[in-house]
């Protein structure tokens, strides 16, 4: 028998708790993005998350802790060999990765690539250097839209993003262009996470504005995975922002494009207001798009200021047989070097109106408990090949 009819698990993209034992090998030391964002700070106005016992799990700079925490909390390690968005979100319903995304943040993409990309695209490349879209766009955005070239850039990340002036490039054709740039990178040696469609209007320097068409083009999952498992079985599998990007559809029943962190909680709190049985399943990107990679340490924090402020909306919402479970899929220090991904634990908060009571739980060593979880819940068996535990039973 079902414990809770419907479950939120909500990822606070980058949102790291402190650096893993490994995390030397992926080249981050000491790392810990939400402890050196509240010793930058000092306070943040958080009383929701302090009240499940996120302060409880991790404190620092000027605030504690409570006396009685309302969630169940744990810190969760990664089994996986990554620190990427794709790794994370997957490790949680189930894949282990053991081979990493190819990230080519020093050297641009290898000119085999581009070459073919031109080919088979009909537009010369112009770009191929990591940088930030909105400043690539501005550099460049003039010569794309008078000589008909497409801006390739890429970042931190695994991933290959193309630009396109959405008056001259035309949608549907940076569409088809991205649509090539994910079959070359099928390759093992071009293997990136995602490709993404970057669309932008305006005519010149300084008017210049992305667009909310953007779409990404992810690998599909290497296997089946707990969402795969609840739709077959008949239950609601609902995606908010990325995850049916992250997933390739792959087990969604229903999606909802979200254009800001603020945004997706909004739609959660408008689908806490629905009848549905099954899982919500919610990423929150602007921690780390917007303010992660971007190094802005005052910028992440208002940010979790923004999203607690929700949060405690949702939770007034939440039915006595609902269960929210608040997470991060790795770490992105706005406070460390560089711009990429760090490798850390993740939270793991879990809150219910019927939860009998709050507290610490021990550590577990993948992410992937949370899709155990939730299909232990439904009585809906793991797929073959999965990774995972339930700790349903530490959760009522």
């Amino acid at each position: 028998m079902e414990k809770y009819h419907r479950i939120f698990v909500i990822v606070l993209d980058s949102l790291g708790i402190g650096a893993m034992p490994d995390s030397p090998a992926f080249g981050d030391q000491g790392v810990d993005t939400f402890g050196h964002i509240l010793e930058k700070m000092g306070t943040l106005e958080i009383p929701n998350l302090r009240k499940l016992g996120m302060l409880n799990l991790h404190c620092g700079g000027e605030m504690q802790g409570v006396e009685k925490p309302l969630g169940r909390y744990m810190r969760l390690g990664e089994a996986s060999n990554g620190k990427d968005t794709m790794t994370g979100h997957w490790e949680m319903m189930g894949i282990r990765t053991e081979k990493p995304f190819k990230t080519f943040t020093d050297t641009g993409f290898p000119p085999e690539l581009i070459k073919e990309l031109e080919k088979r695209c009909g537009k010369r490349v112009i770009g191929n250097r990591s940088a930030s879209g909105t400043q690539i766009i501005e550099e460049l955005g003039e010569e794309e839209i008078n000589t008909g070239a497409m801006i390739v850039y890429t970042s931190a990340d695994s991933v290959l993003q193309i630009c396109g002036n959405e008056e001259t490039f035309d949608l549907e054709n940076l569409y088809r262009c991205c649509e090539i740039a994910r079959e070359i990178t099928l390759k093992d040696e071009w293997r990136v996470g995602r490709v993404i469609a970057r669309p932008y209007v305006g005519k010149k320097k300084g008017e210049f504005k992305r667009t909310s068409n953007r779409h990404d083009y992810a690998l599909k999952p290497t296997g089946p995975t707990a969402l795969n498992a609840l739709k077959n079985a008949g239950y609601d599998v609902i995606g908010v922002g990325k995850i049916n990007d992250i997933f390739c559809g792959e087990g969604i029943t229903r999606t909802y494009h979200s254009d800001s962190s603020v945004h997706g909680m909004e739609q959660t709190i408008a689908i806490s207001e629905e009848d549905f049985q099954g899982l919500c399943f919610v990423n929150l990107v602007d921690f780390d798009a917007l303010w992660g990679h971007r190094r802005n340490v005052e910028g992440y924090g208002r940010e979790i200021e923004k999203f607690d402020s929700n949060l405690g909306i949702l939770m007034e919402k939440l039915r006595e047989d609902d269960l929210l479970i608040l997470t991060a899929d790795h770490g992105n220090d706005p406070t460390y070097s560089g711009t990429d991904h760090t490798r850390e634990y993740v939270p793991l908060i879990a809150y219910g109106k019927g939860m009998e009571k709050g507290g610490a739980l021990e550590d577990e060593d993948t992410f992937a408990v949370i899709g155990a979880t939730v299909a232990d819940n439904f009585g809906v068996s793991m797929p073959e090949g999965t990774i995972g535990r339930s700790i349903l039973g530490k959760l009522i």
